[in-house]
């Protein structure tokens, strides 16, 4: 046995000094963060959005959760997810879809209120998905990203028992009060619902 394993190490002794003489509540809550780098779904990454863009919640309990507002996010992917981590932003949505390869990050956990839609209402009962691209420019809409956004719209539909239908899969600009256009007229509607009840 080596000397690592027989004696801890002075930092060991150093943080243990500390959790005792330091109020538990004022420790950092590790297994939270923990919680949140695993996500909401799996296959997505986390990349978190700053607290300062979003309202903690705890939804479903909260506010129900009754649509997928799907957004194009007239930025590239990279920057998209920059925008969401800078605090003096106050915007962010669950979900970015990559174009190229459908990669899914998730920035916002599902429990909380992302702020996407505009309109308060539907922020609070609303999981929001932005896909990489421009509203102009349907070469960004590709079978990667359909496939991979439709398969988490279907995993959040069936977690949240929303009906797999255009009445709660809705694209921004169908948000009452929006003045946003996405995802525009190159959005496949069609297609997309189907892959997302084939899902």
């Amino acid at each position: 046995m080596d000397r690592a394993r027989r004696f801890p190490s002075r930092r060991r002794l150093l943080q243990g000094a500390v959790a005792a003489a330091v109020p538990a509540t004022l420790l950092p809550t590790v297994h939270a963060n923990a919680q949140d780098r695993a996500g909401d779904y799996p296959p997505a990454e986390w990349v978190p959005a700053s607290t300062s863009n979003y309202t903690a919640s705890t939804r479903p309990s909260a506010y129900t959760i009754d649509y997928v507002v799907i957004h194009v996010t007239q930025e590239t992917y990279a920057d998209a997810l920059a925008i969401f981590q800078n605090p003096a932003k106050q915007v962010s949505a669950h979900y970015v879809v990559r174009s190229k390869d459908g990669h899914v990050a998730q920035c916002v956990r599902n429990r909380n209120v992302a702020w996407h839609a505009g309109n308060w209402s539907y922020n609070t009962h609303s999981i929001g998905i932005e896909h990489e691209g421009w509203v102009d420019k349907p070469q960004y809409f590709t079978d990667a990203m359909y496939q991979q956004s439709a398969a988490l719209t279907s995993a959040i539909c069936t977690k949240y028992g929303i009906p797999k239908d255009r009445e709660h899969i809705i694209g921004h600009s169908e948000v009452p009060g929006a003045d946003h256009t996405d995802p525009g007229p190159y959005w496949d509607w069609s297609r997309y619902i189907r892959l997302v009840n084939f899902a």
